[in-house]
């Protein structure tokens, strides 16, 4: 072959190279369309845990498309209040909700299934259930009757039991108990003679130091350091037996998802499930230290006794069978849970016990 011809044939080729990049830009710009959705946090931005795990998501998504698909996060009360931000994504208002789905248990018992619910599995656990036991389109079934699809989006871990005016030792101390607590496990400590009450959370303090309530919950020692209650009600119980491992979601406008290219849908997919891991691990990060901060500042630790641990058992079973028997989507998801709790916490006293138990040990001892 001539010179003039090889060079002849090279400039046809590159031609041909830079014909097919300039083909291949189009196509890349269509599989990324721009699309801007609103989320409507169910929290203040003062909760740089929860809060923030939407503008962690929004960054992943966004940064995985250069900036073609972009979620405004928006704080609870900015478009819509906190406990309305799963009504606005099923309504269109927006386009998605970051939130805890048993916030809305009072419209049907099943949406407290998708977060968390007394004595049924910790954080790792629910994440076994959902991720390969079926939850996650077990829900989602439940959901797509409410016009919303949702993924996991985050997890507190095991929360605490809440801050007490004074030392609860007995059931009996727990009667007339004026107690701010969440839905679902107001309903169960209502058998046992408490009060619930429904106070947001900017009012708990005051409510606390008036006498107003004997007792709130809130989350655990991190979130918790942030209000000062050790200065109106001393007593920290534990554990937070409803709120095991409280699922956070992220819910969506059902039509809107199905909207997205493929592409997006398996995006937001993997982007939810990523900050679902690391809202988990910042929490595990932060609480030992917030936890010391605590008791430094005056919060005496107690946990709950073996007595009223047993007594709430009992009757959050007795709730469980009023609602299985007249409530067919709850039935089919907590039925679900169960048979997984019961080999889940099989295999838990194993390994993982007698490992972390042995290792706390050596941290009373002063080993670590």
């Amino acid at each position: 072959m001539d010179r003039r011809s090889f060079i002849t044939k090279a400039g046809l080729a590159g031609a041909g190279a830079a014909a097919a990049t300039t083909l291949a830009a189009p196509a890349i710009a269509q599989s990324n369309p721009k699309v801007t959705w609103r989320l409507a946090s169910s929290f203040p931005k003062s909760l740089d845990t929860i809060y923030g795990g939407a503008e962690v998501f929004s960054k992943m998504v966004s940064e995985a498309t250069d900036g073609n698909f972009e979620v405004q996060v928006f704080a609870a009360g900015e478009i819509v209040p906190g406990l309305q931000a799963a009504d606005a994504a099923a309504s269109g208002t927006v386009e998605a909700a970051h939130t805890v789905s048993y916030y809305y248990w009072g419209k049907d018992p099943t949406w407290a299934l998708g977060a968390a619910v007394p004595f049924a599995l910790n954080a790792r656990g629910m994440n076994a259930w959902q991720y390969h036991g079926g939850g996650i389109d077990l829900f989602n079934e439940f959901l797509a009757t409410q016009g919303l699809i949702g993924f996991p989006g985050g997890n507190t871990g095991v929360q605490m039991g809440g801050w007490f005016r004074k030392e609860i030792n007995t059931v009996a101390d727990m009667k007339g108990l004026k107690m701010r607590i969440g839905g679902f496990a107001g309903k169960v400590v209502e058998k046992l003679g408490v009060v619930p009450q429904q106070i947001a959370g900017g009012d708990i303090y005051p409510a606390l130091e008036k006498g107003t309530i004997d007792a709130a919950e809130w989350v655990g020692p991190y979130d918790d350091a942030k209000l000062g209650f050790q200065k109106v009600a001393p007593f920290y119980y534990y554990p937070g037996w409803w709120e095991g491992g409280p699922t956070v979601h992220l819910l969506f406008n059902k039509a809107k998802f199905e909207e997205l290219p493929k592409n997006y849908q398996s995006l937001v997919r993997t982007a939810a499930q990523a900050e679902d891991a690391n809202m988990l691990q910042k929490y595990d990060y932060l609480n030992p230290a917030a936890i010391k901060q605590l008791v430094a500042n005056g919060a005496q630790l107690r946990p709950f006794s073996q007595e009223i641990l047993a007594a709430c058992f009992d009757a959050a079973n007795e709730v469980y069978a009023e609602i299985t028997a007249s409530n067919a989507n709850f039935k089919k998801i907590w039925d679900s849970i169960v048979a997984f709790r019961k080999e889940y916490y099989l295999n838990m006293q194993i390994a993982e016990y007698n490992y972390d138990t042995f290792m706390m040990v050596q941290q009373r001892g002063g080993k670590l």
